[in-house]
């Protein structure tokens, strides 16, 4: 053993994945801080190997890397097609499983879960479906328990489920985060599909997805392609003891590769931007967007970066397998770790700006957030994920010349307005606004630009002599566009 710890300490890092020609290409500076990141981090928490990747929407992985060992007792190395298991990032895939059913009348989330799940009609609480959705049960955290009962036969899962299981709280207070909860997910979707919930994920999501190389099941996956599982302890990397597919595999059973996983990351990009109100669109859309939909209440967090350009308190709620918050940079994110023996891994993706990252590896609770986040946001810092641009609206655009004239003469009855607008600020005072922000732009001869914000929201700017000026307009939620806030702001020119 002392041998192999050398050889991989020696290892190099950083082996690129070749990737496919797509549209959106980092420029190889930036490739190369991310992967020297990546390195950094596995060598400095006794990573034995580890494979990520860069995913833009439309684009799948743009670039990605390998590094290290897959298995250390044979010294063979991390390849494209080495399969990790991701642990609890499997949770999204089951979620995404149930809302399929929801969307299809199958299931109602607001149901106790006792009518798809007999065996838990004596519990004392009657928990329904969402409370397993967004950890609110009252079951207690069950990490790192979960983890070990992921071979739990169906006999003995339903055994556990009618001998009844005490709970921590009463369900609805808090976030508590339970993978009992996830496995009952999945006796959920057997029980109302009629198939394996591994065999009805398979259906649902891999195979239309051409995920051919993930997987619940170990046997099946080929030889001299996993990542085996090791724990570092003792100065020495011991291995982790393998785990068949059982019943607790819905919350953390998932085994694939590294542009297996790609896939589904862009999958889940590709439900952004949302269609503009009024404008039908594919209900599978619908349905990958009610992943980032939270329940319970917020909990603060610090974004984990070892080299982001400033610190970021991030309030987050558990949608559904997946955490979602507000990011000083990056805007909206959701992500998910995966610890598990023998594995740690990590997925993050900024859905409005079309980005997302991951991060696989072969060590147990290894936790690669901070890599994987640092990555993110230099892809934002270098200024290559602008917000994804809303779609005009008839209500905004049928504003601008309005707006010109209210902006060139002084006169905001020239817009329609709500009732309010006037009563909030009247005439007199808006024109002394609007003779304001001129008196420092000059003349605006052209009509302005329009960026929307949602269909009744959105900002109207002008180049002017001397800047531009920019009006931020609300409408009201009345028949016919009707204003009813308005604010002005003037930028010199640079």
């Amino acid at each position: 053993m002392p041998e192999i710890v050398m050889m991989l300490r020696a290892l190099p890092f950083a082996l690129l994945l070749s990737t496919t020609a797509a549209a959106t290409e980092l420029p190889p500076e930036l490739t190369a801080r991310i992967d020297a990141s990546m390195a950094e981090w596995a060598k400095a928490n006794h990573v034995p190997g580890l494979t990520w990747g860069i995913v833009h929407r439309g684009d799948g992985l743009v670039h990605g890397g390998v590094a290290g060992i897959a298995d250390v007792a044979t010294g063979r190395a991390v390849a494209r097609d080495t399969r990790f298991r991701i642990a609890s990032m499997t949770k999204a895939f089951t979620a995404l499983t149930l809302f399929d059913l929801v969307a299809e009348g199958k299931v109602r989330l607001d149901d106790p879960v006792s009518k798809y799940v007999p065996e838990v009609t004596n519990w004392p609480y009657p928990i329904t479906v969402a409370d397993l959705v967004h950890h609110r049960a009252g079951l207690v955290t069950d990490d790192p328990w979960g983890d070990r009962q992921t071979p739990l036969p169906e006999a003995d899962f339903t055994a556990l489920l009618q001998a009844g299981v005490p709970f921590t709280r009463a369900p609805g207070l808090v976030h508590e985060y339970s993978n009992l909860g996830y496995a009952l997910i999945g006796r959920i979707i057997k029980n109302v599909s009629g198939q394996a919930f591994e065999a009805e994920i398979a259906r649902r999501r891999f195979q239309p997805l051409g995920m051919a190389a993930t997987t619940f099941n170990l046997a099946t996956v080929p030889a001299g392609t996993l990542a085996s599982g090791w724990r570092w302890e003792d100065g020495a990397w011991k291995r982790e003891p393998d785990m068949a597919p059982g019943t607790f595999g819905a919350m953390g059973g998932v085994i694939t590769t590294g542009p297996d996983y790609a896939k589904w990351i862009d999958h889940l990009l590709s439900a952004w931007p949302a269609a503009a109100p009024g404008t039908a669109e594919p209900q599978a859309r619908v349905t990958v967007r009610r992943l980032i939909d939270g329940g319970g209440s917020p909990r603060r967090m610090m974004r984990p970066t070892m080299a982001a350009s400033s610190p970021c308190t991030v309030a987050i709620v558990y949608g559904a397998g997946l955490r979602v918050g507000d990011d000083c940079t990056l805007g909206r994110i959701a992500t998910h770790g995966g610890g598990y023996p023998g594995y740690g891994s990590i997925m993050l993706i900024a859905p409005d700006r079309g980005w997302g990252v991951f991060v696989l590896t072969n060590r147990t609770y290894a936790g690669p957030s901070a890599p994987a986040w640092d990555a993110l946001i230099a892809i934002a810092e270098a200024g290559l994920a602008p917000k994804d641009v809303l779609p005009l609206s008839p209500q905004l655009a049928g504003l601008a010349a309005p707006m010109h004239a209210v902006l060139t003469s002084g006169d905001v009855t020239k817009a329609g307005l709500a009732v309010n607008f006037l009563m909030d600020r009247d005439a007199a005072h808006r024109r002394a606004d609007i003779a304001e922000v001129l008196a420092k732009a000059g003349r605006c001869p052209k009509q302005p630009g329009v960026a929307a914000d949602g269909a009744l929201e959105g900002d109207f700017w002008w180049k002017c002599e001397k800047g531009m000026v920019a009006a931020h307009v609300l409408l009201a939620p009345t028949p016919t566009p009707q204003i009813q806030a308005l604010d002005w702001r003037f930028e010199a020119k640079k």
